[in-house]
């Protein structure tokens, strides 16, 4: 014949059996980084990284244009040189 206690007390040392795994999977699971943390982290990493690489190509950008457009203008005014050069009588007749 088994004691109440003792059943009580069996009873007892597995549940604690039982709270002590819970408590060490939990302390472990809040150590380990989480996987959608450590993915969010990453993501924000790239994220500075391409918006930095997008304004160092805009900034390209807006001096390529900027060049373009005084390179134009030149090749206008060279052009019109030449032609002035080429035919002078058209200069003269030229309606304004």
């Amino acid at each position: 014949m088994t004691i109440p206690i003792d059943d009580a007390l069996a009873r007892l040392d597995g549940a604690l059996a039982r709270l002590e795994a819970a408590v060490a999977r939990r302390l472990d699971a809040d150590a380990a980084p989480d996987d959608r943390d450590a993915e969010l982290a990453i993501m924000g990493e790239d994220r500075a990284r391409l918006a930095a690489a997008l304004d160092l190509a805009s900034a390209r950008l807006a001096t390529v244009e900027a060049t373009t457009d005084q390179v134009g203008r030149r090749l206008d005014r060279a052009i019109e040189a030449v032609e002035g050069v080429l035919h002078p009588a058209e200069e003269t007749h030229r309606p304004a």
